[in-house]
């Protein structure tokens, strides 16, 4: 089966096909030549990921599914939410975004954080929503080179290391995206 992921992030790609392994062969957006940026003008992360999903499917006519994902900090009042990427400007800087998220909570005790993520899955035209969540804390510095976004502040809970000391197996079995993806794969498996 074929199935395009709208992302242009290699990241995103290389960690989801490592879930859906040979089942799936996944295309991103390069694959199916959309360079113009996607809009994400919902006020959800499900909106997000239904409006991109829409978006390739009706304009280049692939089956897709979409993702968005957010950081939901506790003592932020849910701060940067849906707009994690964009959380320090529209440049989508992940070391800005990470120094601004520090800087906020500098002096707050409560560390408690979720990373969500949204799937939308479009399909000969119709429409699934799927979520997957992992509860931890925000980390007072950054910790290791994996991973990317906000891996390195953010360790789940149950565990020592941050997401991006985890190798890619280890966070594949616990991250919010897999667990979003693992449902994705029990609905392709139907």
């Amino acid at each position: 089966m074929k199935l395009v992921f709208a992302t242009n992030n290699p990241n995103k790609i290389k960690e989801i096909q490592h879930i859906l392994g040979d089942q799936v062969e996944l295309l991103g957006l390069a694959d199916i030549g959309c360079t113009e940026d996607i809009p994400e003008t919902a006020t959800t992360l499900e909106g997000n990921a239904l409006q991109k999903a829409m978006y390739v499917f009706e304009k280049f006519g692939y089956d897709c599914f979409a993702d968005d994902t957010g950081l939901v900090i506790e003592a932020l009042n849910g701060e940067p939410g849906v707009y994690s990427a964009r959380y320090a400007g529209e440049a989508k800087d992940a070391e800005a975004n990470m120094a601004k998220v520090l800087l906020k909570l500098e002096n707050e005790a409560n560390r408690k954080a979720c990373f969500k993520t949204a799937i939308a899955v479009v399909i000969g035209g119709k429409k699934t929503l799927m979520n997957g969540e992992v509860w931890g804390e925000i980390l007072r510095e950054k910790r290791g080179a994996k991973g990317f976004g906000y891996d390195p502040i953010f360790q789940p809970e149950g565990y020592a290391l941050s997401f991006a000391e985890m190798d890619l197996a280890e966070k594949n079995k616990i991250s919010h995206r897999a667990r979003a993806v693992q449902k994705l794969v029990a609905f392709l498996n139907r």
